[in-house]
């Protein structure tokens, strides 16, 4: 572990740095997948988030161990939509400039909920790597500092203080599934749980389409991906050719990855929403890896429920019966 680019001692410094500032998520029972898989199934609620998902833990960390002369001159990102809304909303309560910069394939209720945050918004291509380019430019030109969206050892620890609130809460656990993207989240959980818990399996779920990190997982190296509309749109984007943190973290401490058709994510979409749990698809994707049978559970498992952040009216046709992006 001690040659691993993120440390528990950093996670944990990272837990006492953000304390007060990001919430505590509840965990919870899974009733009917419990009585189905005869193992405890858990919900780690982290939907409940201030900002509606996971990406508050790194942003907040990574801005908080900034220098004050890096935070005057701003700070840009590139994301998704989750990050952005995470480094809007840290930047905000240190009074600090921000800059979101978003492809095309992010939904419009994310860039509104940004701009909402009083950060500015510039919509740049059609995908990650696109808006990548913008905040290279923007540090370049503009003097600004970059929050990456998750190849950064602060922003890696600040995701990583999961792990640690999931085997507080679960010293049992078999098994813990993550949304799998970029790996700031899926490396970060993996370090604390493996570190506490190292008998645990960790797990990286993620879609069909455009999986960056499976696809570079195989191949042995970074990768490229066609970056594709997906229910799972935060799982979206490459993970950097040039990767440094994340991928030898998720080469090294996961035990596997799935992947998931559109159609098994809009399942773990409506098995929640029929429990009261309004979540994104890349949030579902745990529970619709037990529900399509990709993963086995063997003792008490924990699916990290990571954003809520889905548009209501996506969200109603997907509970209507929709398997797919309209």
């Amino acid at each position: 572990m001690s040659a691993l680019p993120v440390t528990l001692s950093d996670i944990e410094a990272a837990r006492d740095r953000i304390a007060g500032r990001v919430r505590r998520t509840p965990m919870v029972r899974d009733e009917a997948l419990t009585a189905r898989l005869g193992h405890p199934v858990l919900l780690k609620c982290e939907y409940r988030q201030a900002t509606g998902a996971f990406k508050l833990r790194g942003a907040t960390n990574a801005l908080l161990t900034l220098p004050p002369e890096r935070l005057a001159r701003g700070v840009v990102t590139a994301s998704t939509g989750n990050h952005g809304r995470a480094v809007a909303h840290a930047a905000r309560e240190l009074a600090v400039r921000a800059v979101v910069c978003l492809s095309r394939l992010v939904p419009q209720n994310k860039v509104a909920a940004i701009r909402d945050l009083g950060a500015e918004v510039r919509i740049v291509g059609a995908s990650q790597d696109d808006a990548m380019l913008e905040v290279a430019r923007a540090v370049a030109e503009e003097g600004m500092t970059e929050v990456p969206p998750f190849d950064d050892p602060a922003v890696v620890a600040g995701q990583g203080t999961l792990g640690l609130e999931i085997v507080e809460d679960c010293p049992e656990v078999a098994s813990v599934l993550v949304p799998l993207s970029g790996g700031g989240l899926a490396g970060g959980i993996a370090v604390a749980v493996k570190a506490l818990r190292p008998q645990a399996r960790v797990i990286g779920v993620t879609m069909e389409r455009g999986a960056a990190m499976h696809a570079s997982l195989a191949a042995g190296r970074p990768v490229e991906v066609e970056e594709l509309p997906s229910l799972a749109d935060s799982l979206g984007g490459g993970i950097g050719l040039q990767n440094r943190v994340t991928f030898p973290l998720c080469r090294a401490l996961l035990d596997g990855t799935v992947l998931l058709t559109e159609a098994e994510i809009a399942a773990g979409i409506r098995h929640l929403g029929r429990q009261g749990h309004t979540v994104e698809g890349a949030a579902a994707v745990g529970i619709a890896a037990l529900l399509a049978g990709k993963v086995r559970a063997d003792g008490p498992t924990v699916a990290l429920l990571s954003g809520g952040n889905i548009a209501l009216d996506l969200h109603a046709r997907i509970m209507a019966g929709a398997e797919a992006v309209a």
